[in-house]
């Protein structure tokens, strides 16, 4: 409904007469509509997450891809483009974009704080920074500049990030994971 028709569509009216399910029990579930809308992101962003596997490139790489899914996903880009925008004039749609930040960043969070205790990333780096430098690009590819995002894409922007980032894994002045993906 979100996609046909845009935020003004989701009722619990509507969505009870389209899913069949009662209007109390939607209401029971979800008091708000906005409640509705998150729960359908944060379930698109759960499928997205792939498991975890210990090495930086290969799980930033993944992590980004499914962003890159995410984003592609008429539901979750219809989605968050109704949240960003009506969160700067409704307090109940500010939460909730906090909300799907805090949820989708986790495991960006989790990779990069397990990168830092192995030696692999700086120990003072900036974590929040850090998932801006990883998300930003494609977010702002995908919701502002309206451009698709490739695979090559993600990639680079891994590859850009470990250039800056990355330590030394030989201890000669070579970061960790510095042979390039892309050309």
């Amino acid at each position: 409904m979100l996609v046909e028709q845009g935020w003004s569509a989701v009722t619990h009216v509507a969505v009870a007469a389209r899913s069949g399910v009662g209007r109390s029990t939607l209401y029971r579930h979800w008091p708000d509509a906005s409640g509705l809308v998150r729960d359908v992101i944060a379930q698109r962003i759960s499928t997205a997450r792939p498991p975890l596997t210990g090495v930086l490139r290969d799980d930033l790489v993944h992590q980004l891809d499914g962003l890159r899914g995410l984003l592609h996903d008429p539901v979750s880009d219809r989605g968050l483009r109704a949240v960003i925008e009506r969160a700067g004039v409704d307090p109940v749609f500010a939460r909730l974009k906090e909300d799907l930040y805090r949820h989708g960043s986790q495991d960006f969070r989790t990779i990069l704080d397990a990168a830092r205790a192995r030696g692999e990333l700086p120990a003072d780096l900036d974590v929040d920074l850090a998932v801006d430098q990883l998300a930003g690009p494609l977010m702002y590819r995908r919701l502002l500049a309206g451009r698709p995002i490739t695979e090559e894409y993600v990639q680079r922007v891994v590859q850009d990030f470990l250039a800056a980032h990355a330590l030394p894994a030989d201890g000669h002045g070579t970061p960790a994971d510095a042979h390039p993906l892309v050309p």
